[in-house]
């Protein structure tokens, strides 16, 4: 299923998803839930727009719900240990994490082991963002377009390299399908980290890459990257003259990590369904909306649950197909 045509999918789930103000029939179990604080783990430290987006949501759910909803930092591994830990938590509900893109469907194609299965280990409560990347260059180098970029890639197979900040990141999955899309031969340069290589971008040691709206803004405002485009179909708030790639040369092009609140399996029913219709209520507030936007995402309004997994269900089949034809495999 492409993107587009996921996005369809949930469009059509959310039309017919009609909730009362109270959350529906709720049945016993989630009468009184919360009825203590709930945990809300970010897999990152402090700082990051992934825990900004906790923070956010975190607050207007103790407004709703009455409950202290704790912001849990546990930064490591890459996030697995977190993730791990939820999903084979204590399936009560009082323990709920912002699960990735990368942790819900890139992992599992690009790790040789992962300590949990996404399919049946975790839990999918709401999609809250997609986090569009932007496609930027050295300004130094003599491309204005996507079409000066194909151009030149292809008089020089072999020279252009571009960055990611590790292998198997959607970074450079972007990559990929980019050399994919038009039969190019650019080499992947991966380094520890987004700014290491945006600053080597913005350097010329490495010519182009797909870069986080947010690190990747300052240096395109300042004139130390050039920025072609936009991964998304949607423009983005914090780039709002960039166009989408798909306007501009790369026509259907539509890629973005995103942002869930996803919990253990286990977790009744009821539970997830009571979350699912608060977050949606909360991702209808034109504050949220607007404080989102501004850190780069684009907010969305999730289906139901069962809609989202869905989704979750088929970002894997589609991101693990690029994974396979471009044989990227994480040594761990």
């Amino acid at each position: 299923m492409t993107i587009v045509r996921a996005a369809l999918v949930i469009s059509a789930a959310i039309a017919l998803w009609t909730v009362s103000p109270g959350g529906g029939s709720a049945e016993e179990s989630a009468k009184d839930y919360p009825s203590r604080p709930v945990t809300f783990v970010v897999p990152f430290a402090p700082g990051g727009s992934t825990g900004l987006i906790a923070r956010i949501i975190g607050q207007k759910l103790e407004q709703r719900l009455g409950k202290p909803f704790i912001i849990d930092h546990r930064a490591g591994g890459g996030g697995l240990p977190a993730v791990n830990a939820v999903a084979h938590g204590t399936p009560d509900g009082y323990t709920i994490m912002m699960a990735s893109s990368t942790a819900l469907a890139i992992n599992v194609n690009v790790r040789k082991s992962l300590p949990y299965d996404p399919r049946k280990d975790i839990t999918p409560i709401a999609l809250i963002a997609r986090m569009p990347y932007v496609l930027v260059v050295n300004p130094e180098l003599p491309v204005q377009s996507v079409a000066d970029l194909v151009k030149l890639a292809r008089e020089k197979p072999g020279e252009l390299t571009f960055a990611s900040p590790g292998p198997g990141t959607i970074h450079h999955l972007n990559g990929e399908l980019f050399k994919s899309m038009f039969g190019l031969n650019v080499v992947h340069v991966p380094y520890k980290g987004t700014m290491p290589a945006l600053q080597d971008v913005a350097g010329g040691h490495v010519q182009f890459m797909f870069a986080d709206v947010p690190p990747a803004k300052a240096l395109v405002l300042g004139g130390k990257v050039r920025a072609l485009g936009v991964t998304t179909l949607e423009r983005v708030q914090a780039l709002p003259d960039l166009p989408p790639l798909s306007e501009v040369g790369m026509p259907g092009y539509d890629t973005a990590s995103w942002h869930s609140i996803s919990t253990g399996a286990g977790v009744p029913k009821d539970i997830v369904d009571k979350l699912a219709n608060e977050i949606r209520e909360v991702m209808k507030e034109p504050e949220v909306q607007h404080l989102l936007a501004e850190d780069g995402a684009i907010p969305q309004l999730s289906p139901p649950p069962e809609e989202f997994k869905k989704f979750v269900d088929s970002e894997i089949t589609r991101w693990g197909g690029l994974v396979e034809k471009a044989g990227i495999l994480h040594s761990q």
